[in-house]
């Protein structure tokens, strides 16, 4: 199996796991039926992809030139809808669906950036944005303030993982390690941000009573 078709089914793996994410998000904060839930589960799932494809000049987007793109997103969120009473049961489903497809995107949004001749750079930026592209949307379809701008790392775990996936691919290593390594770094990151309180830099400003001092 080439790079190419392992991307591509790592790809797949990201668009259900988000639609799972974006499915049980629909049925825990907006109370949606199951036209609403398959729809923002597809929303999750392929959001992302379509602002990288529109952005690389990729017309139609991947995610609708062919078939399984959607079927896979479908997939995952009637998988949820379905299955929600089991799925329930498990420790912070939603987090981990969510861990899942962010360190997926990072590494196959970025090597699609390459791919289309991109510099390292944009590859970067383009990886982070398939990301949390999906996500975003998310949250701002259920009315809910996005996680990229919530506590927590989101975004930044994102352009980490794509920035090793591009180093690898830049300085001639194994394009498929890199990428797996830097999936993993992303979801070390992205876990470690929620349950030990990791966060990015934050501005400390002195309220208007101090600086009269």
């Amino acid at each position: 199996m080439d790079l190419l078709a392992v991307l591509l089914v790592l790809e797949l793996v990201g668009v259900f796991a988000f639609a799972l994410d974006g499915a049980l998000t629909a049925m825990r904060s907006a109370h949606l039926d199951l036209f609403g839930v398959v729809t923002l589960g597809i929303v999750t799932a392929i959001g992302g992809g379509l602002l990288r494809d529109v952005l690389l000049g990729e017309l139609p987007p991947a995610s609708l030139r062919t078939w399984y793109y959607l079927a896979t997103a479908t997939a995952g969120a009637l998988a949820a809808f379905w299955g929600h009473a089991l799925l329930s049961r498990l420790s912070r489903p939603i987090l981990l669906f969510d861990t899942a497809g962010l360190s997926l995107f990072c590494i196959t949004g970025a090597q699609a950036a390459l791919e289309s001749g991109l510099g390292a750079g944009q590859a970067v930026l383009l990886g982070g944005l398939t990301a949390v592209g999906g996500g975003t949307l998310r949250d701002v379809l259920v009315r809910r303030v996005p996680t990229i701008l919530t506590g927590g790392l989101y975004a930044v775990p994102a352009l980490v993982g794509a920035a090793i996936a591009v180093l690898g691919s830049t300085f001639g290593g194994d394009t498929l390690a890199w990428s797996l390594l830097g999936a993993a770094c992303c979801a070390a990151l992205r876990i470690g941000g929620i349950l030990r309180g990791w966060h990015a830099p934050r501005a400390t400003l002195r309220s208007p009573d101090a600086l009269d001092e």
